[in-house]
């Protein structure tokens, strides 16, 4: 049978599995990916290379370096502040804790602020007597809008700004003022959209004030370590194109020396790293380099940019809308990895077509597409963006469950919402 045909017959299996929740999604990547090596669409070498390690790495050395900082007590008490400053009012808490993810994922990556942020809102939801679901869901959104800010809040912007020289005062100074608004809309929607939703008892509102924070801190020095260690990762993440690191490698370090000098025990760390998260990821990593290989991923990308006939602006709307969808239904890294070679090669057409002028700049508005397309469509589905499979893996930890359905009535509606947004800051800042 035609590779392709199996390839891309694989693919919708897992999906359709995944999106039904009738096998655990885990178990449907891992399934799927082992499928594509066993009839050859991909080798087992070609399969391992497509693990971007980069990303599982970064994950784990994270996941080690918040689990030690968490026996301090420092998630609860953030969790008691954040809660006493919104006076225990859930709409509040949900967007100072949405505006404060995103925030953070400007400086840190969105995967690492969901691994320190989620677990203080399990804390939050105890103490209120709410459901946590729908604010897990808007934090991870919001992460992902802040991420799009700058080359290192989201994994596609690092490779992005590789590929096309973009420094990180580009991405501040390019994509910042987008960012901005979108989050205004953002705050707006959730006003709107949970305005009547949350019923908070005065006993428990009462109980939140009364806390107090700094009773939650159980262990001083080993808080102090953390954010010794977690402040020096951060450091070398915002440097790490100039002291030649790749960012798992700094969050590897980080984890190690922080287990070093806590004189933690590996095997019980090793305990409390989402596993069931990684695998997920591996198995994804796989599945898309099927698609790849086939070039089913490079047909729609060439489909989308032969449509365009040559009409810059066709193009750049073209590339935005076509990079938020696909990002929504792949994963957002392998898919922008798949786009880089592609807005390359417009380069050599454009030249070839006797275009003149910096083909560096004449790319720019193609690349801020790619960014902002990969970035806030990722928002669309619970597979989009790394950062939403690990918020469900901690959720799933703590006994509840994040479901593709759930998190496609918030997430598409505010991918749509940044979107137009988008469309229209492209239009007049870059095609005007």
């Amino acid at each position: 049978m035609n590779p392709f045909i199996i390839a891309v017959g694989i693919f919708a299996l897992v999906y359709i599995s995944i999106m039904t929740e009738r096998v655990h999604k885990m178990i449907a990547a891992l399934l799927g990916a082992t499928v594509m090596i066993a009839v050859r669409v991909v080798d087992q070498h070609e399969a391992f290379q497509a693990i971007d390690l980069n990303v599982i790495f970064l994950l784990l050395g994270m996941m080690i370096i918040v689990h030690i900082m968490a026996e301090s007590g420092v998630f609860q008490w953030l969790a008691i502040k954040v809660a006493q400053a919104a006076e225990g009012k859930p709409l509040k808490i949900m967007i100072m804790l949405g505006l404060s993810a995103a925030f953070i994922s400007a400086f840190l990556d969105n995967v690492t602020t969901m691994i320190l942020m989620a677990p203080m809102m399990f804390l939050l939801a105890d103490t209120l007597d709410v459901d946590p679901i729908p604010f897990l869901i808007i934090m991870v959104i919001g992460s992902n809008i802040g991420g799009t800010a700058t080359l290192i809040g989201d994994p596609p912007n690092i490779l992005i700004g590789s590929a096309a020289d973009l420094s990180f005062t580009d991405f501040m100074v390019n994509m910042g003022p987008v960012v901005l608004v979108i989050l205004v809309f953002y705050v707006l929607t959730i006003a709107i959209m949970f305005h009547s939703s949350f019923h908070v008892s005065t006993e428990a509102r009462a109980h939140i004030r009364e806390l107090k924070a700094e009773r939650a801190i159980k262990d001083k020095k080993l808080l102090i370590k953390s954010l010794v260690v977690l402040g020096v990762v951060i450091v070398l993440f915002l440097l790490h194109s100039s002291v030649h690191l790749e960012v798992a490698t700094i969050a590897l370090l980080g984890a190690s020396v922080l287990m070093l000098i806590t004189g933690s025990h590996p095997e019980e760390i090793l305990k409390h790293v989402e596993w069931v998260t990684l695998m997920f990821f591996i198995g994804l990593f796989i599945l898309v380099e099927g698609l790849v290989k086939v070039g089913f991923v490079e047909m729609l990308a060439k489909t989308v940019i032969n449509a365009a006939h040559g009409d810059m602006t066709i193009l750049t709307m073209s590339i935005l809308w076509f990079s938020a969808i696909a990002s929504a239904i792949i994963d957002n890294i392998p898919y922008t990895a798949t786009m880089i070679p592609l807005i390359k090669q417009v380069g050599v057409f454009m030249t070839s077509s006797g275009v003149q002028g910096d083909m560096h700049v004449l790319l720019r508005p193609l690349w801020w597409s790619l960014v902002l397309g990969a970035c806030l469509g990722g928002n669309g589905t619970l597979i989009g963006a790394s950062a939403n499979v690990v918020v469900a893996g901690i959720a799933k930890k703590n006994g509840k469950v994040i479901t593709f359905v759930a998190f496609l009535k918030y997430g598409l509606l505010f991918m749509v919402e940044s979107m137009i947004i988008s469309t229209i800051y492209v239009y007049f800042v870059y095609l005007r």
